[in-house]
């Protein structure tokens, strides 16, 4: 072997372990990343869980205002029949007899 095959030889071997050098720093930047990135969505899942139980509440607050309505409405209909068969029933001749 001549020097500049020990040059090149050096050369590759300074070249992979600058290579290997980046390789981990990269692998440590990204499993930071990841840390970072796994923290937001957790915290994005946690806000999306809480909006989640709100809507549910409202819903649940929704059908029982719906239901109550329906059950004013259902009354007033029933006083408002009674009311009209009363005055039929006093306005018909029958009723005078």
């Amino acid at each position: 072997m001549s020097g500049g095959d020990n040059a090149l030889d050096l050369a590759a071997r300074r070249l992979e372990q600058a290579v290997h050098v980046l390789e981990q720093r990269l692998a440590q930047r990204l499993k930071a990343a990841g840390a970072e990135a796994s923290g937001l969505f957790d915290r994005d899942r946690a806000n999306l869980a809480t909006q989640l139980d709100e809507a549910r509440a409202r819903e649940r607050e929704l059908e029982a205002a719906g239901a109550e309505a329906s059950a004013a409405l259902g009354r007033a209909i029933v006083e408002i029949r009674a009311a009209l068969n009363g005055a039929a029933s006093a306005s018909s001749p029958s009723a005078e007899l």
